[in-house]
């Protein structure tokens, strides 16, 4: 004898579809909304860093060459500010972000789990946005232990430590951080070798970052290369160190961040058809 629920007791409130039509027949369950979908993805991929040796040796080393920038800011009769600390900061990012990220697509495609990932009802936005956002919060917890040195600035330094420059040089540091986890994605959508991803990652981050930091220290340059100077990406984070928040270099990193996600989502599109 059978014991099923009757369709009756298994809905708990009709749809109001279902109410006005007089139709028993029970709506399909809502569909996740975009975030959701994504920070399901990003979730999992925050969760993989903290069972990955990579991350925790990263960790070690920014922290360490954190620290030692620090002291540098630290040294009695040094003025109460952290800009050797930011400076510093961005060039360590440089190396480090493309270490974390460089297995965050290519894994999946060296693995097969790309399959499972693409099979499943997510979008390829889904999986970039997702991967961006859990890479993305693994560098804010990078962050997070650097905030001790505001603490022991603020307490120890005499006269007091201004938080305005603190802020926004967090605040740069937070975009140009977004910014090399989108390069380091995309790279790492091209290829199925982690070690190329990180290579071509870091790569062009010396392009947009190094190197024209290294032309600009040149004594001698014309007009035109000291304005191509000031695209580059240490530029302009410089000014955000130095308390200033420009709305054209907030700007340029959200607009360069968005461009390298929505590359990336084109290159698996393409992929997904291969």
């Amino acid at each position: 004898m059978s014991t099923s629920t009757p369709i009756s007791q298994t809905v708990e409130r009709p749809s109001a579809s279902v109410a006005a039509g007089g139709d028993r027949a029970s709506a399909p369950p809502a569909k996740p909304g975009f975030m959701a979908r994504s920070m399901v993805i990003a979730r999992r991929e925050l969760l993989s860093y903290f069972i990955s040796p990579i991350a925790y040796v990263a960790m070690l080393l920014f922290l360490l060459a954190c620290g030692f920038a620090f002291y540098q800011d630290f040294q009695p009769g040094q003025p109460a500010m952290m800009r050797h600390l930011f400076d510093w900061m961005l060039w360590f990012l440089c190396f480090i972000v493309p270490m974390l990220c460089m297995g965050s697509i290519s894994q999946e495609w060296a693995s097969g789990t790309i399959e499972a990932l693409m099979t499943a009802p997510v979008t390829d936005t889904d999986v970039v946005m997702g991967k961006y956002l859990g890479s993305m919060s693994f560098v804010l917890v990078l962050f997070a232990p650097t905030l001790i040195y505001v603490i022991l600035m603020a307490v120890m330094a005499n006269p007091r430590l201004d938080l305005g420059p603190v802020v926004s040089g967090y605040l740069g540091m937070i975009l140009a951080g977004s910014l090399f986890v989108a390069v380091s994605l995309f790279c790492s959508s091209l290829t199925r070798s982690q070690v190329v991803a990180a290579v071509s990652a870091f790569a062009i981050l010396a392009v947009i970052t190094i190197l024209p930091w290294l032309v600009g220290a040149w004594a001698t340059l014309g007009d035109f290369w000291r304005r191509a100077v000031n695209q580059g990406v240490y530029a302009r984070y410089a000014d955000f160190s130095k308390g200033v928040i420009d709305l054209a270099h907030v700007t340029f990193f959200v607009v360069g961040t968005a461009t390298f996600l929505f590359l990336t989502v084109k290159v698996l599109e393409s992929r997904r058809w291969k």
